[in-house]
C-alpha cells in the first residue's frame, strides 16, 4: 500500500537472507547450530586427563627413619672430633690436629667428588688433595689468624682444577657448566683449613667449641626428630620436616648460650646463642641445599650416587661453612 516507504527494520526476513547468503559457512540458527556442545565436551576430557597426568607425576619420597638417625649420628661424631682436636692443640701440639682435620677433608672429598661427579673427577681429586694439604700447612705454620693465604690458596687449586678439565674434548664441553660445582668442592675442602688458624688466635678454641656445638647440635636433634615425626614435609619429594629444622634451630641457640654462660670474658649467654644461632642456620641451610639438589637430580632422571657419599656430604658441608662463619663472628662480633 505504501510502496515507497523504506524498510527501517534491519533484522526482518529478506534482510537475514542476505546475511545468510554473504556467510555461507555460517551454521543455522536452531536448537544445536549455535552450540557446539561436542566441542566442550572433548575439551573438558583433555583438561582432566592434563590434571590427572600432573597429580600422577608427584612423587613422595618417604622418610627412612634409620638413615636419619646414622646422619644425626655422624654430624655429632663429627662435631666432637672438631671440637676435641681444638681443645687439646697447643702451640707444639697441631700435627695431631692437621691430620684430623685432612682426613676430615680426603672424606668430605670423596663424598662430593662421587656425589657432584666433576669433569676430570680423578685429576680434579687430586689437585684439591694438594690444595687441602698446602692450605693447611699454611694455616698451622703462616700469621695466626691470616685469612688471606687461604683464600689464595684456594682460588689457585679452582683455577688448576679449571686447567686440568679443559684439557680434553669431552671433559671441556662439560667444564662450562659445572665451574660451580668444581668452586664449591675447592671451597669446601679449604674450609676446614680455618679451624687450625683459630685455634692459633686468643678465644679461637672457644669460638670452635661455640660454633661446632651449635651446629652439631642443630643437626642431630633434627635428623633425629624426623625419625620419629617428620612433619610438615618441607617438600614431598625431600624427606626432611619443618619440626625437626625449627627445634634443631632452637636446642642448637640454647646450647650456645649455656656455652656462653659457662667461658671466660667476653663470651656472655647472650653471645654464645647467637654463635649457636648462626651456625645452627649455616649447617641446616648446606644440609637442606643437599637434599633439595639431591630431589633435583632424582627428578631429572640423573642416575643417584653412592648412597655413603649422598648422605655424608650434608653434615659434611654443614660444618665447612659452621668453620667459616666462626671465623667471622670471632673477628666481627666478638672482638
Amino acid at each position: 500500500m505504501f510502496p515507497s516507504m523504506p524498510n527501517d527494520d534491519p533484522w526482518d526476513a529478506e534482510a537475514s537472507q542476505q546475511v545468510a547468503r554473504m556467510n555461507p559457512g555460517r551454521p543455522k540458527a536452531g536448537a544445536f547450530g549455535a552450540v557446539p556442545d561436542e566441542e566442550e565436551d572433548k575439551s573438558g576430557a583433555i583438561d582432566v586427563d592434563v590434571e590427572d597426568d600432573e597429580f600422577e607425576e608427584i612423587e613422595v619420597v618417604p622418610v627412612r627413619r634409620s638413615l636419619s638417625a646414622a646422619i644425626g649420628g655422624f654430624a655429632a661424631l663429627l662435631a666432637t672430633a672438631l671440637v676435641i682436636g681444638s681443645l687439646v692443640t697447643g702451640p707444639g701440639a697441631r700435627t695431631s690436629y692437621v691430620i684430623v682435620l685432612f682426613g676430615v677433608q680426603s672424606l668430605g672429598l670423596l663424598a662430593w667428588i662421587m656425589a657432584l661427579q666433576p669433569p676430570a673427577a680423578a685429576a680434579t681429586a687430586g689437585i684439591v688433595a694438594v690444595t687441602a694439604l698446602a692450605a693447611d700447612y699454611l694455616a698451622a705454620t703462616g700469621e695466626p689468624g691470616a685469612l688471606t693465604p687461604l683464600l689464595l690458596t684456594a682460588l689457585g687449586g679452582f683455577v688448576a682444577a679449571m686447567i686440568a678439565q679443559v684439557i680434553r674434548a669431552e671433559d671441556r664441553q662439560r667444564a662450562k657448566d659445572s665451574w660451580r660445582t668444581t668452586l664449591l668442592i675447592v671451597a669446601g675442602v679449604s674450609a676446614y683449613s680455618i679451624l687450625i688458624t683459630l685455634t692459633r688466635v686468643p678465644l679461637g678454641a672457644q669460638a670452635i667449641l661455640v660454633c661446632c656445638v651449635g651446629a652439631g647440635m642443630a643437626l642431630l636433634v633434627a635428623r633425629l626428630t624426623d625419625a620419629v615425626f617428620p612433619k610438615p614435609r618441607i617438600a614431598l619429594q625431600v624427606p626432611r620436616g619443618a619440626t625437626g629444622i625449627v627445634l634443631g634451630a632452637m636446642l642448637g641457640t640454647l646450647a650456645g648460650a649455656l656455652l656462653g654462660s659457662y667461658l671466660i670474658f667476653p663470651f656472655t649467654p647472650t653471645k654464645g646463642a647467637v654463635l649457636g644461632l648462626v651456625a645452627a642456620v649455616a649447617a641446616h641451610l648446606i644440609d637442606l641445599a643437599v637434599n633439595f639438589g639431591e630431589a633435583g637430580r632424582r627428578l631429572a632422571g640423573d642416575a643417584p650416587t653412592f648412597w655413603l657419599a649422598r648422605h655424608m656430604q650434608g653434615p659434611l658441608g654443614g660444618f665447612a661453612l659452621t668453620a667459616f662463619t666462626a671465623y667471622l663472628l670471632l673477628h666481627w662480633y666478638l672482638v
